[in-house]
């Protein structure tokens, strides 16, 4: 099931208000490039920047979230009518063939049960054709990124059009061996709401993600820095084998 923030419409509606800086995006437009894909499925599309940015390119673009709520929100933004939306998961896609899956952001470590991610790596698979591309980050355990998710370093105020001024940060609940769980608070100046949102996110070491891709079918073509997060991230690129062999 989808976190409070990305399936309440009211939180729904801030994501993109809060969190401007896309520049996480570039290097998978730039590998959409880099492997001729002219088609793409966007797993865990949220409120569809990513999707919207490839189709503005002139690419074919599947997106698929869970959170009806953040569907919404995509399909009310202009030219959403050139991707198709899906609300469900990569474990119940309809028949695909696209050459280019991906997961942005946090969207590989919100997948913290076993049995759903391996069955997302493997609805990702069925939807690639043979030597289509799976591209997706993970932050390294070792920089241990939860200890800067205090109010101290995530306190904001924005100025929402339509809404007023919306105060927000985050706080560490609980790290238990690879899962972490913080909560994200939200205060709504016009009428002093207060929303939370709680999440957990998986940190997966190289080697088992790497296992997890190979035992699913994949060929783990390299892992690469992210550009936005030199050494602090790990993306996965892997690649469904031609029918003929690797």
């Amino acid at each position: 099931m989808a976190d409070e923030c990305f399936r309440h419409p009211r939180l729904a509606a801030l994501y993109d208000v809060l969190d401007t800086d896309r520049g996480d995006l570039v290097p998978y437009l730039r590998m959409a490039d880099e492997f001729g894909a002219r088609s793409v499925l966007d797993i865990g599309c949220g409120t569809g920047v990513f999707a919207l940015l490839l189709a503005g390119r002139g690419r074919d673009v599947v997106g698929v979230d869970p959170a009806g709520a953040s569907i919404d929100v995509a399909r009310s933004k202009a030219g959403a009518a050139r991707v198709r939306w899906i609300r469900g998961d990569a474990t119940s896609l309809p028949a695909l063939r696209v050459d280019l899956a991906t997961m942005t952001a946090n969207v590989a470590q919100e997948i913290t049960g076993r049995a759903a991610w391996l069955g997302t790596l493997r609805g990702a698979y069925e939807a690639l054709r043979p030597g289509g591309h799976l591209v997706f980050e993970t932050r390294d355990p070792a920089r241990r990124a939860w200890e800067r998710w205090t109010r101290e370093h995530t306190h904001q105020v924005a100025e929402v059009p339509g809404t007023g001024t919306v105060e927000s940060w985050c706080r560490l609940l609980d790290v238990s061996g690879p899962l972490v769980t913080f909560r994200w608070t939200y205060v709504f100046g016009a009428d002093g709401a207060v929303l939370t949102s709680d999440s957990t996110l998986r940190f997966r070491e190289r080697d088992e993600v790497a296992a997890d891709l190979t035992g699913q079918g994949y060929a783990v073509r390299e892992v690469r820095g992210a550009p936005d997060r030199e050494g602090r991230e790990l993306v996965f690129v892997a690649r469904r084998p031609e029918a003929d062999g690797p």
